[in-house]
């Protein structure tokens, strides 16, 4: 498993937690799930936060099996498998959560566009932040990426690449 773990982490719904910065701001993550070779295959629960020291954690995203097809129901019984985010803040959380709350993704190159200032996506102030990426998988593993990146008000990029259940993560902020 990989974890690169470092600072504090930004969670949290709705507008509570970072400081708002005037201006758009468009946020394209790229999180991509790679195709394992097992025997019993499922695909992973994922949740996607933000931190910045001294601010309160910010979940983005969190995939899983919320439809209620599975045999236990919402599915909400796995999400502590994502032991740091849920650590975080996950168990903190309301579920399903709007703006947050995704089905499960087959392996692939996921994109998500988030806006500052709408659902969950807060605008930014500049500073340090960190992007992490926590997958957690039925009969598999779990794996944490952190993806380190100084927002100035204008742009910034950065990328990270995990080594099992989770592959490149690529993180650009523009306003």
């Amino acid at each position: 498993m990989h974890y690169r773990i470092t600072g504090l982490t930004l969670v949290a719904i709705g507008s509570v937690g970072l400081p708002t910065a005037a201006g758009a701001q468009t946020l394209d993550l790229n999180v991509t799930i790679p195709q394992l070779k097992v025997a019993e295959y499922h695909r992973p629960y994922v949740a996607i936060w933000l931190e910045k020291e001294g601010a309160t954690p910010r979940t983005l995203q969190v995939w899983y099996d919320f439809d209620g097809r599975s045999a236990e129901g919402s599915g909400t019984k796995w999400l502590r498998d994502m032991r740091q985010w849920w650590r975080t803040v996950g168990r903190g959380m309301t579920f399903p959560a709007d703006g947050v709350t995704g089905a499960t993704k087959p392996a692939g190159s996921h994109k998500i566009t988030l806006v500052g200032g709408k659902g969950a996506m807060p605008n930014l102030t500049p500073g340090k932040y960190k992007l992490m990426v926590e997958a957690a998988r039925e009969v598999g593993g779990r794996e944490v990426v952190a993806v380190e990146f100084d927002w100035n008000g204008r742009t910034a990029t950065a990328s990270g690449k995990g080594t099992s259940e989770l592959g490149a993560v690529t993180v650009s902020l523009k306003r």
